[in-house]
């Protein structure tokens, strides 16, 4: 099947929201989320069997919602298409088998993709056209990666990633350190608006010049999840106290200390910085002046200002999709098995499954032999 615009519905259950999305070709009609966030956070993070059920709970009356915001039928779907991998495990299951009996039901072609591309082909539902190659940097509680995409459909390399923590998993640690509730990154960023993030000079993993041979692109947040959790220990901070206040005169570490905000302004800003520095330099060594942003963290204000201001003195173009396409969702998985079957790659067949270690150059699964 080869349209210009075909209609999809796409299926996103890779972590904790159940993401529903429609489009026709690069026209977003819904995109309609459920999430699970509240049930996790009594835990302090995500719960993969609390997640699992809840997708099962919420895909039927979710993909009904959708379809009625879209103001279309099932019937007339060209496609669905699903999120096999990465993410967790129980999670893609529910999601892959949901999307596997509808396809099967309605007699529709199913599309099995990858959700970091999903991640990039997010941005083509802007109406603006992307130009390739470009470079990707995708931030999110779960992958924290760096991508050279030439072409969205068939070629995506992956540059470097997290090699433990994700940035948005060191967020909710430190956010759990710093007694601020779950989910941790809004949290850091409301209490960073109120804190110097010059205060502390905290670790920028993998930055050193011994690093460069190895891991110029890779990502580390543990050293600096334990050089936080160190300083707090040993300045006797009591972090719940005006770690968000507007004003504070002396911070909980005393009157000359840095204060709570000043913590997590710092721990910001060694994040945002190492982000921002590789992205860029990926970008000059590769001859590439875009940036594309996406994932759940480009919420992040800090990250999004540092992007933009360096990314301009660099020559470089940044690209955000709107913050409701930048977390996990439907739309961004139909919007790439729209490009896939407008650039006429044939459906997936059923004999794939859920992928939680899914490589990202892995664009579609189990594509079917013409």
């Amino acid at each position: 099947m080869t349209r210009a615009e075909p209609l999809v519905l796409g299926i996103e259950t890779s972590c904790d929201e159940t993401g529903i999305g429609i489009v026709r070709g690069r026209t977003l009609l819904s995109n309609t989320i459920a999430s699970s966030m509240d049930e996790h956070a009594r835990y302090g993070g995500v719960v993969p069997e609390v997640a699992a059920r809840a997708h099962l709970e919420a895909l039927q009356p979710t993909i009904e919602a959708a379809v009625a915001e879209a103001g279309i039928t099932l019937d007339e779907l060209d496609a669905v298409a699903v999120t096999s991998g990465p993410g967790l495990a129980g999670a893609l299951m529910v999601g892959v088998g949901a999307a596997k009996a509808l396809a099967v039901s309605l007699g529709k072609p199913l599309y099995a993709v990858n959700h970091l591309v999903g991640h990039i082909a997010a941005d083509i539902l802007t109406g603006d056209e992307v130009e390739y190659p470009t470079i990707a940097l995708l931030v999110s509680g779960g992958h924290t990666s760096l991508l050279l995409v030439r072409d969205l459909t068939t070629d995506v390399e992956l540059l470097g990633e997290t090699m433990d923590d994700a940035a948005g998993e060191a967020f909710d640690k430190i956010a759990r350190i710093l007694g601020l509730p779950y989910p941790g990154g809004p949290e850091i960023d409301r209490a960073a608006a109120v804190g110097d993030p010059n205060a502390i000079r905290f670790p920028r993993g993998l930055s050193r010049a011994s690093d460069m041979a190895e891991h110029r692109y890779d990502f580390s947040f543990s050293g600096l999840k334990t050089a936080v959790a160190r300083w707090v220990e040993q300045s006797s901070l009591t972090p719940s106290e005006g770690a968000g206040e507007a004003s504070q005169e002396t911070g909980p570490a005393g009157p000359a200390g840095p204060s709570a905000a000043d913590v997590a302004a710092s721990f910001r800003e060694a994040v945002v910085d190492v982000l921002v520095t590789k992205a860029l330099d990926a970008c000059a060594r590769h001859g590439v002046p875009r940036l594309l942003l996406g994932g759940g963290v480009v919420a992040n204000r800090r990250l999004r200002e540092v992007a933009l201001d360096r990314a301009e003195a660099a020559g470089v173009t940044v690209r955000i999709p709107p913050l409701s396409l930048c977390t996990d969702n439907g739309a961004m998985i139909a919007a790439l098995a729209a490009q896939l079957i407008s650039s006429g790659r044939r459906p997936s067949t059923l004999a794939f499954g859920a992928d939680s270690t899914l490589p990202v150059t892995e664009i579609q699964i189990s594509e079917e032999a013409p």
